[in-house]
């Protein structure tokens, strides 16, 4: 029994080692930030330590060559791509700027795949209550967003011209003030209408909302949202 068992205990700690030294070589990359190229080698190299461990009888150089090889190529794709900006575009892609001047690209997004929950989720975890705060928010090859807030601060000069948007606005939001995360009121042109009741208003009001931006139906409205301070902001067709 411990004569059959061994074998495979030996297999699977020299395994373990080589795959752990092999991502090491490949470089700290490999593990914060995987790009498709990266990703595909991982797994590649993950498979075939696996069917070394399964069969027992396979000899261990028909693992160890194929994940030199693959760790050859990585490393000499690395090595080339630190020079030639093109071949690192076409490997890893470029980054897709999702947000710009506090507006949603919304071709970028339909392009990425990149749907409004993982827009959310991820200004979330930025901590950016809404959409209209972010000057550029850019999707990484990784996957990763990288958010740029706008500059809060505001010029004296500029100081009276806001008091007077905010009083005019001011009848508009009716000071809408609640205490959990920011909610998408409208979402690809449907009303929300569970996230409407939570702050206590109807489509009526909301209505009023986008009107106010010259906005005639909830169909147009890619993305309405409100934070906890009462701010709409509204992401929306133009040309109607």
């Amino acid at each position: 029994m411990i004569a059959h068992i061994l074998p495979h205990f030996f297999r699977t700690i020299l395994m373990y080692f080589t795959v752990f030294s092999v991502l090491r070589i490949m470089g700290k990359r490999e593990i914060g930030q995987l790009s498709i190229f990266d990703l595909v080698i991982s797994i590649m190299i993950a498979e075939i330590a696996v069917f070394v461990l399964e069969d027992i009888q396979r000899p261990l150089y028909e693992g160890f060559v194929p994940i030199i090889t693959l760790v050859l190529i990585q490393i000499g794709i690395a090595m080339l791509s630190l020079r030639s900006h093109k071949l690192r575009n076409w490997i890893d892609g470029k980054p897709s700027v999702i947000i710009q001047h506090g507006e949603i690209n919304r071709d970028v997004m339909k392009k990425q795949r990149y749907n409004l929950d993982d827009l959310l989720m991820q200004l979330r975890t930025k901590n950016i209550d809404n959409v209209a705060d972010v000057e550029f928010a850019i999707l990484e090859t990784s996957g990763q967003l990288s958010v740029l807030p706008k500059n809060k601060s505001v010029s004296c000069e500029n100081s009276n011209e806001i008091r007077k948007i905010n009083k005019t606005n001011k009848s508009l939001v009716s000071n809408v003030k609640y205490e959990s995360l920011p909610l998408p009121l409208i979402m690809d042109g449907k009303v929300q209408d569970e996230n409407l009741e939570q702050i206590g208003k109807t489509r009526f009001w909301l209505k009023n909302q986008i009107q106010s931006k010259g906005i005639s139906e909830f169909k147009h409205v890619f993305l309405c949202s409100i934070d906890h301070t009462g701010k709409v902001y509204i992401n929306a067709d133009r040309n109607e």
